[in-house]
């Protein structure tokens, strides 16, 4: 008897220190627009809608137009069908001749990673979206092509302050196409993305 009461109180003790612990802390789920960009202008340098593009093994090609938003699962990664938005597509054989184009519609995120990076306080003129929201980092979206193809997109974005080993730009597969070779911006030409927190 003594056994089953002193389980007992120890059993209640420890029921009573679990309730009376703090509660656990969960951060807030990430809203964040995307944009694939441009400069359209130099002087002052303006962001502006762009496009951007990527190769496949046999150097055809994807050039895509697009943005959008989603909003992330709080502590980064994990997936969400919260998302809205697209844009265009069109492809290229590997001698530039086009074979086929339409509009991408996104259907959920895969993954979102924020990195370090700003514009903050660098001269740049953003028509997007305040510039002390700009993110760097690193988006995977579900998407759906006008032709019934799937595929997987995927947004990076490098800014003043971001490590060296993310890069500028898109990749994406269509069907069973993966373009994975994404073309680097040259100067203030196409080939950027940028991410903007949604407050």
């Amino acid at each position: 008897m003594k056994t089953i009461l002193a389980a007992f109180i120890m059993s209640l003790a420890l029921l009573v220190s679990m309730s009376a612990s703090p509660p656990v802390a969960f951060g807030q789920a990430a809203h964040i627009r995307w944009d694939i960009i441009t400069f359209i202008s130099v002087s002052p340098p303006t962001i502006g809608d762009g496009f951007a593009s990527a190769h496949a093994n046999d150097n055809s090609a994807i050039t895509l137009t697009g943005s959008g938003t989603f909003v992330a699962p709080a502590g980064g990664g994990g997936t969400s069908s919260a998302v809205t938005d697209g844009g265009t597509w069109e492809t290229f054989d590997a001698s530039g001749g086009p074979t086929g184009k339409g509009t991408y519609k996104v259907t959920g995120l895969v993954r979102w990673e924020e990195a370090p990076g700003s514009l903050v306080g660098i001269g740049i003129t953003d028509t997007l979206g305040p510039i002390a929201d700009t993110r760097a980092g690193l988006a995977v979206l579900r998407i759906e092509y006008s032709d019934g193809e799937s595929g997987v997109l995927t947004v990076s974005c490098m800014l003043p302050g971001s490590p060296a080993g993310i890069f500028e730009g898109i990749t994406a597969s269509k069907g069973f196409v993966d373009y994975w070779n994404r073309v680097a911006p040259v100067g203030l030409d196409a080939n950027r993305t940028l991410f903007h927190a949604v407050r």
